[in-house]
């Protein structure tokens, strides 16, 4: 019997990102799997039904029935916990499930038998890197918020030399060299910014300086484990705080992205900091989903301080669906490639290093031990 992948709608308010594609639903076909796909799931990410349904894949209007019988289920976000009531027992779902803040749907996912890997905790390791939905979606919200930075912007950022004089470029600065901030420093160096970005690792200075930009030293090393960041000292955060201030300053457009998995998003532009900073001003926080990287950030919103304007902006990555979710698509694609024997069967044996790290729920039990010691805390 062939392997059943169903895709399903998103449900999160304002998602418009689809799982799979076509170009990516085609090739799973070819390869002998059987793909269905609810009715309208791609429509908002530029995928209509028709496109599908040239790829092979089984376009059919309503949830339970793609769900039913499927071996396996992919998403982007994690379903309500009134939507796993509709997937069988032993069925695998491989989403980003962001399990700390989905207590709910972890337990109810649990409770239901359901084999759930949580695609943010693949370990970053080359051979995973195909599969990395986090970076393949932060280039996304990076590029997206060097073009919101520019929008808000009263200033023309490239350098112009016009009949009316010079007018001099902008100065972005960015906060965190990761995959979102080495992107975002990316697209503001083609709009022809002079562009400064910084980062707690030493060893991000030779990705930012390869863009074009200037990195702002500091003589600390806070590299962690996994190519994260490690926590600063307190003595580390009132070196950092000073040099940042600075920069921040002088800044017309500051795109925040530092974040600590499983953490609230580290404070790096406070109140004061804002305070200092011209009028027409603008700060892009991609932090805003984990609290924000700036104290005056309301995830959501849009706050003018001083004349200083303070974005929150959530979900980034669905704001350009089309491509947004072609690259997730992909990594998905290569994730599932792990699920499949040689025999054309669905492994039973989590044992690989990328699976069994990603494993948080699998017949009846929460093996993502963070994860299961939140739930024994106080969770449903």
């Amino acid at each position: 019997m062939p392997i059943v992948i169903a895709v399903p709608r998103e449900s999160a308010p304002g998602e418009r990102r689809v799982a799979l594609v076509p170009e990516v639903a085609g090739r799973l076909v070819k390869a002998g799997r059987v793909v269905r796909v609810e009715a309208g799931a791609g429509t908002s990410a530029g995928y209509p039904d028709a496109e599908f349904t040239a790829a092979g894949a089984q376009v059919l209007p309503e949830r339970k029935t793609i769900l039913a019988g499927a071996q396996i289920v992919v998403r982007l976000q994690a379903p309500p916990p009134g939507d796993v009531a509709q997937i069988d027992r032993g069925t695998i779902l491989a989403a980003v499930l962001n399990p700390s803040r989905n207590l709910p749907t972890v337990a109810a996912l649990r409770d239901r038998g359901v084999t759930a890997f949580a695609l943010e905790l693949l370990p970053r390791i080359t051979r995973a890197q195909s599969m990395d939905v986090l970076s393949s979606q932060a280039t996304v919200a990076g590029y997206r918020a060097a073009l919101i930075g520019a929008g808000m912007s009263p200033k023309f950022l490239p350098m112009l030399t016009t009949a009316a004089g010079t007018i001099r470029p902008a100065k972005v600065l960015v906060l965190g060299a990761g995959v979102a901030g080495l992107m975002a420093i990316a697209t503001a160096r083609r709009l022809g910014a002079v562009v400064e970005g910084y980062d707690v690792r030493r060893a991000a200075g030779e990705q930012v300086r390869s863009l074009g930009a200037k990195f702002l030293e500091l003589a600390i090393n806070a590299e962690g484990s996994g190519g994260y960041a490690r926590e600063l000292t307190p003595e580390e955060k009132a070196q950092e705080a000073e040099m940042v201030a600075k920069a921040v300053a002088e800044a017309d457009i500051v795109i925040s992205t530092a974040a600590i998995p499983g953490r609230r998003a580290p404070i790096l532009v406070t109140r004061p900091m804002v305070d200092r900073m011209r009028p027409g001003a603008v700060i892009v926080d991609l932090a805003a989903e984990t609290g924000g990287n700036c104290e005056l950030t309301r995830p959501g919103e849009e706050v003018v301080v001083h004349g200083v304007t303070v974005a929150g902006p959530l979900n980034l990555p669905s704001q350009l669906p089309f491509h947004a979710s072609l690259m997730f698509a992909r990594n998905v694609a290569a994730f599932l490639d792990l699920l499949v024997a040689p025999t054309g069967e669905l492994v039973t044996g989590f044992t690989d290093e990328i699976l069994a790290a990603s494993l948080l729920t699998s017949a009846g039990e929460v093996r993502h031990k963070p994860t299961a010691d939140l739930l024994a805390a106080g969770g449903p």
